[in-house]
């Protein structure tokens, strides 16, 4: 790098180029983009955050009294400590670091994203109740103090650059999810991650299901050479805001889609696509504050309707429609999102694909996701029908490879892994890539 690609104004000839950076900050996108710099040499770190914050350097022989200082910079600047920048670098939760990154970026300036007060549950209904009619009660004040989930050394890093609980709970996997503390500057019908979205290479049947039926549809069968073991598979899961503070209580309206195929690529003797299931669902999510047991934090409910199906034609046919309640909530670094849901058919008639599938796949389910630190996490789905004592279990583990790049590894077992299977019983095992961010809720 030449002299030419710095631009470095030095506030006092006696510090270090290395100490303090007059920029216009983006600070989102700062606490975004400081994720993967823990490794990187100061210098480098210097420049990727100049450029991110769209910063003017300037070196101290070429300095000009044009450029601002902290006596005469426009109330939109804000001076970044590059320390304080490494000290944030240091901290393991992902949620903490990002909140470390935004205060340093943001210094005392205003919030760039719209900030949002969720609704205080314990308020609303008893203010209800005394008004005889329902009114919403937004919370007030946002949560002081420090974060509970982190350690000692991490703690005395966010309470230097005055990091709050509140301010954490802004970077939290639900947070992040569904805008619940403050709107994406980008506004809505932009996509975002919904669901993981990954390739795995290597899916691993213990028992295929070569004999796929349901009550309304005829058996069909296939051979081992027809329906082999080994799939890849392959999900991809987006959604995109439609409207945003509704009714006044700061409520969100969503919709989602989802694809998930399994692919025959290690079948020699034809290749095909096994199955393939497409879930399109609208979903309102509504912030909310109340306290939990454990020291817990109910953050969000929800409502949605969701369609799923596998676009094939009888007998292989399969599809069903859903209404379901849900609520995110968290402790510490564990999220966890449960939903409940009615299903809407459920005749034994040959309009319907399968009207057993409630036994098999139940009447709602929870994911959870537990951060490990280091852009490391382990996450799951459990579904379970008392009645029938019939159900699914998942686990899946993401880990840091490079940049975005994450190693994805799932296990299964129980009922409905798509929904052409949602009455087999299966074991399954995979590893793959996720290349998003996001690691799965």
């Amino acid at each position: 790098m030449t002299n030419s690609d710095w631009r470095y104004q030095n506030r006092n000839p006696q510090q270090p180029l290395s100490e303090q950076l007059t920029v216009k900050p983006t600070s989102r996108a700062i606490a975004m983009a400081c994720r993967p710099l823990l490794s990187l040499p100061v210098v480098t770190l210097m420049a990727t955050i100049s450029g991110l914050a769209h910063a003017e350097l300037v070196q101290g022989a070429d300095a000009k009294s044009d450029y601002p200082t902290e006596s005469n910079a426009p109330s939109s600047m804000v001076v970044i400590n590059t320390d304080q920048v490494l000290q944030c670098a240091q901290v393991d939760i992902n949620s903490a670091r990002l909140a470390c990154f935004d205060k340093v970026a943001k210094g005392n300036s205003a919030n760039v994203g719209a900030s949002k007060a969720p609704l205080d549950l314990a308020k609303t209904l008893t203010t209800s109740i005394q008004e005889g009619k329902a009114v919403a009660v937004l919370a007030e004040k946002p949560e002081t103090g420090l974060p509970d989930n982190v350690d000692e050394n991490d703690k005395a890093i966010l309470s230097e650059v005055g990091v709050t609980k509140g301010d954490v709970k802004r970077y939290s996997q639900l947070s992040m999810l569904y805008d619940l503390d403050e709107n994406d500057p980008r506004g809505v019908f932009m996509l975002r991650p919904h669901r993981a979205t990954y390739v795995m290479p290597v899916w691993y049947s213990a028992t295929p299901n070569r004999d796929i039926h349901s009550p309304t549809r005829s058996h069909l069968t296939y051979s081992h050479d027809e329906l082999q073991n080994l799939d890849f598979k392959m999900q991809i899961s987006l959604k995109s805001k439609l409207m945003e503070d509704v009714f006044g209580t700061n409520a969100d309206v969503w919709f989602g889609y989802t694809q998930q195929s399994y692919w025959q690529v290690f079948n020699r003797h034809s290749r095909p696509f096994r199955s393939t299931d497409y879930q399109p669902e609208v979903m309102i999510t509504q912030p909310i504050t109340a306290a939990l047991p454990f020291g817990g934090d109910l953050r969000v409910l929800g409502a949605g309707i969701v369609h799923q199906s596998n676009g094939q034609d009888d007998p292989l046919s399969r599809s069903w429609n859903r209404a379901y309640v849900m609520a995110g909530m968290e402790w510490g670094n564990l999220s966890l999102i449960s939903r409940l849901w009615a299903i809407g058919d459920t005749e034994n008639t040959h309009n319907n694909d399968n009207p057993d599938i409630g036994d098999y796949m139940g009447y709602g389910d929870m994911r959870w996701l537990y951060d490990m630190g280091g852009q490391r996490a382990v996450g799951g789905l459990l579904r379970y029908n008392p009645a029938t004592e019939k159900g699914a279990i998942s686990v899946d583990y993401t880990h840091p490879i490079t940049g975005g790049m994450k190693a994805y590894i799932q296990l299964f077992h129980g009922y409905g892994e798509n929904i052409q299977d949602y009455n087999h019983k299966s074991t399954n095992v995979g590893i793959g890539l996720t290349f998003n961010d996001f690691r799965g809720l």
